[in-house]
C-alpha cells in the first residue's frame, strides 16, 4: 500500500460543509473490489485496510452491490472479455455471495437479456434492479428480480440501446438511466413500466442521486478517452422536479463515475488523459482526480486518484471515499471531511483492466 500525496481543499469551503460524523468504520466492516481483468473480488479490511482474501468469480465481473438485509453480495457479469465498445461477447450472469464466508451461493442466468452493468436494490418492494444491454429483440433496459427468490418479476425498457448507470429515487418508483451514446437520460416509471421523460444529455456516463431525491447528478458526455480539454465535459445537476438542468460542473477532460454519500456529498472521478490520439486507447491516461462538491455543487476540494476512475462508494457514515481505478488496479481511500488521502489498495490485474466494482460491507 502507498500513500498519495499533493491533495487541493477549496479554501472557499468550510469544514462544516464536509463534515458528517466523526465515526470510525467498525471492527468488521469490509470494502469489496472487483478486478475485472483478473475475475475476482478481492476483501479488505475497512479499519487496517488490510487484505483479508480474494474470490475467484466467473469472467469479467463489473459491479458490486451489498444486501444488507440478507448479507449478500451480487455482482454482475458483464462481458465474456473486453469492455463496453470492444468486447468478445456478452455475459448474462448475477453472481450471489456471501461476504462472509467468502463463497458463491448462486448464479442467476438472466437471459434472454445480456450484459448486465448496474445493481440497485429497492428495499421497499425487495427487488433487485439490474441494468442491461439492448438485445436483437428489444431495447436496454431496467430488470428486477424478486431479492428472496431472484425469480424475475418485469422488465422496463429505457428506450436506448446501451443503459450502463442507474439511480432509483428515494421511494423506489422511478429510475433515471445513463445511457452511454444516447443523448438522453430516460426517466421510467418502475411500477407501470412506462417512460416518465427524457432529459437531454450529450451522452453520459454515471449517474446517482441526492439522497432527498431532490437533484440527479449525471457525468457527460460519453467517454471517449481523448487528449486535451473536452468540450461540456462535466457534471449535469438535474432538478427531478422540473426535469430540468440546473447546473454544470465543469471538468477538463470526461467524468465516469458520480456517487452521492449518505450526508449528501457529490463525489465525481474525471479521467486525465495525454498523449497520441486514437480514441479507443485506454492506455493513454494520466492519474484521474476525484472532485469533492456539496449537494448543490459547490466545490470543497480536489483529491489525486488512480489512472482511470472507474467506480466510487462510500462509508455507510459519509466520512469516507473509495475510487477504483481500473487501470492502475488501485483503491484510493479518501477522507471526505479532511478532503485526504488516507491509503491506497492495490488489486489484482491482468491486461489493462483491474478494480473496477466496489461494495462496502457492514459488519453483522
Amino acid at each position: 500500500m502507498t500513500n498519495t500525496p499533493n491533495v487541493t481543499r477549496s479554501s472557499a469551503a468550510p469544514a462544516a460543509a464536509l463534515a458528517a460524523t466523526t465515526r470510525s468504520p467498525r471492527t468488521g466492516d469490509v470494502l469489496a473490489v472487483v478486478s475485472q481483468g483478473s475475475s475476482s473480488v478481492t476483501f479488505f479490511d475497512a479499519v487496517g485496510h488490510g487484505r483479508l482474501g480474494v474470490l475467484p468469480l466467473p469472467s469479467q465481473p463489473h459491479e458490486l452491490c451489498f444486501d444488507r438485509a440478507r448479507r449478500l453480495l451480487y455482482a454482475s457479469i458483464t462481458y465474456r472479455s473486453g469492455y463496453y465498445h470492444a468486447n468478445s461477447g456478452r455475459a448474462r450472469e448475477l453472481v450471489v455471495i456471501d461476504p462472509d464466508a467468502r463463497r458463491i451461493v448462486d448464479t442467476v442466468d438472466l437471459a434472454p437479456d445480456h450484459a448486465p452493468h448496474d445493481i440497485r436494490l429497492d428495499p421497499v418492494r425487495d427487488l433487485i434492479w439490474i441494468s442491461v444491454e439492448a438485445t436483437d429483440e428489444e431495447t436496454g433496459g431496467l430488470i428486477a428480480l424478486d431479492a428472496t427468490t431472484r425469480e424475475r418479476v418485469r422488465r422496463v425498457p429505457v428506450h436506448a440501446p446501451g443503459p450502463h448507470w442507474f439511480a432509483l429515487t428515494p421511494d423506489g418508483r422511478r429510475a433515471y438511466s445513463a445511457n452511454k451514446e444516447a443523448p438522453f437520460v430516460s426517466v421510467v416509471d418502475l411500477e407501470t413500466g412506462d417512460p416518465r421523460d427524457r432529459i437531454e444529455v450529450p451522452g453520459s456516463e454515471g449517474i446517482d442521486i441526492s439522497p432527498d431525491g431532490r437533484y440527479v447528478y449525471v457525468a457527460a458526455p460519453k467517454g471517449d478517452y481523448r487528449p486535451g480539454t473536452v468540450p461540456e465535459a462535466g457534471v449535469r445537476i438535474i432538478d427531478t422536479a422540473t426535469g430540468r438542468t440546473v447546473r454544470t460542473l465543469s471538468t477538463d477532460n470526461v467524468v465516469f463515475p458520480v456517487h452521492t454519500t449518505s450526508q449528501g456529498l457529490l463525489l465525481a472521478g474525471e479521467l486525465r488523459v495525454s498523449g497520441g490520439s486514437d480514441g479507443a486507447s485506454l492506455g493513454t491516461q494520466q492519474g484521474g482526480v476525484l472532485h469533492i462538491h456539496d449537494a448543490q455543487g459547490e466545490p470543497l476540494g480536489q483529491v489525486p486518484v488512480g489512472a482511470f476512475p472507474l467506480t466510487i462508494t462510500s462509508s455507510p457514515d459519509g466520512r469516507l471515499g473509495y475510487v477504483a481505478a481500473i487501470l492502475d488496479s488501485t483503491v484510493t481511500v479518501v477522507d471526505l471531511v479532511a478532503a485526504r488521502v488516507v491509503t491506497t489498495l492495490e488489486v489484482e490485474q491482468e491486461g489493462e483492466s483491474g478494480a473496477h466494482g466496489l461494495a462496502y460491507i457492514t459488519a453483522p
